[in-house]
């Protein structure tokens, strides 16, 4: 059985940071940026801790989960910021949490089930400017319940052109056909900012090289604070969000949400890519197959509650491709009040 999360991994970055997973940039599209991802998935950390792992400790790290991305100032990695469950609406420029939807039920055949303040006032002015709110908040976790103040990325991407080293030497290749210098599109944290991800198995302190482009990073493991394992060990009961994006269905379907559970109303947005490496025991690692996640955010209302925590729930709700994708935090929940 896998352990409650009481460990959190405080990444700080040492200088860039790489920002692109999926799709690549092309001759033709040197300045297109779909691709965009960041923070790097808790997967990326995960590939730290499987660079560690032997045949003494691989038991130890049988029922490792890492959940995340999520970030906090570094004097205060403990009050970490989520991110904000889409029923909270932010005016666009603002700060503070203008209006919280809750599911308004159809009555007849003919309505749909429509996300409105329940403040009678509220309501009139929302349904007068619908459209008027931005999205992607982050909220500290100390105000979960409390939600009134959101924050925004600390990030910026810093598109550059950037040498093609030789694979064998440091310099800049030039007998190869695509060119000697690429696109990267990289990311600068501000300066008193760090990644979090939450683990129930410690990483060794340290130096890393982390993701794809393998930028160093600082790492260090931290104790949870209690008050945010208690609330991470709350049942989640009928009405909850997502603080992490979720992969559910079956190995060859992605669905919006495990078929064993009865969805009264659900609230979310665009699907996301999603894909991890597999490893592999040649010179060429396996990727895993191209998955599309339910974003963080979505809010869920069931038809009976749910009387455990993330930690406890069946792993057939999870998709399993070697491993099975609770590994990886995915669709990690908090009640909600809506």
């Amino acid at each position: 059985m896998s352990k409650p999360f009481s460990y959190l991994i405080q990444v700080t970055p040492l200088g860039l940071l790489y920002g692109s997973a999926g799709r690549f940039l092309s001759p033709e599209n040197l300045v297109g940026r779909s691709g965009n991802h960041f923070p790097p998935s808790s997967a990326t950390l995960s590939g730290l801790y499987a660079q560690q792992q032997t045949a003494e400790t691989k038991e130890k790290f049988t029922h490792l989960q890492i959940a995340g991305p999520f970030w906090a100032k570094e004097r205060e990695p403990q009050n970490f910021f989520v991110p904000t469950p889409l029923n909270y609406l932010v005016p666009k420029e603002k700060s503070e949490i203008a209006y919280k939807l809750s599911p308004e039920f159809p009555t007849t055949e003919n309505e749909t089930i429509q996300w409105l303040p329940q403040d009678p006032a509220k309501r009139k002015a929302y349904q007068e400017k619908p459209d008027k709110f931005s999205a992607r908040h982050w909220l500290a976790i100390k105000d979960w319940n409390k939600a009134e103040k959101v924050h925004s990325s600390p990030w910026k991407f810093l598109p550059h052109l950037h040498p093609r080293l030789a694979e064998d030497q440091r310099r800049v290749e030039q007998d190869g056909d695509q060119g000697s210098l690429f696109l990267e599109n990289s990311v600068q944290l501000g300066p008193d900012v760090c990644l979090i991800y939450l683990t129930n198995h410690p990483l060794e302190d340290g130096w890393y090289r982390f993701g794809g482009e393998g930028h160093m990073v600082d790492i260090r493991s931290l104790e949870l604070d209690g008050k945010t394992q208690e609330l991470l060990n709350e049942p989640v009961g009928e009405k909850f969000a997502l603080i992490t994006s979720a992969v559910w269905g079956s190995n060859r379907f992605s669905e919006r949400f495990p078929e064993q559970w009865s969805v009264k109303a659900l609230l979310t947005d665009r699907a996301s890519p999603f894909r991890y490496r597999l490893g592999g025991t040649g010179k060429t690692k396996r990727l895993s197959r191209g998955r599309h996640t339910v974003p963080a955010g979505t809010v869920y209302v069931l038809e009976e509650p749910i009387d455990q925590p993330w930690h406890d729930w069946s792993e057939e709700w999870f998709p399993k491709e070697g491993y099975s994708f609770n590994r990886w935090g995915c669709g990690l929940a908090l009640p909600i009040a809506v």
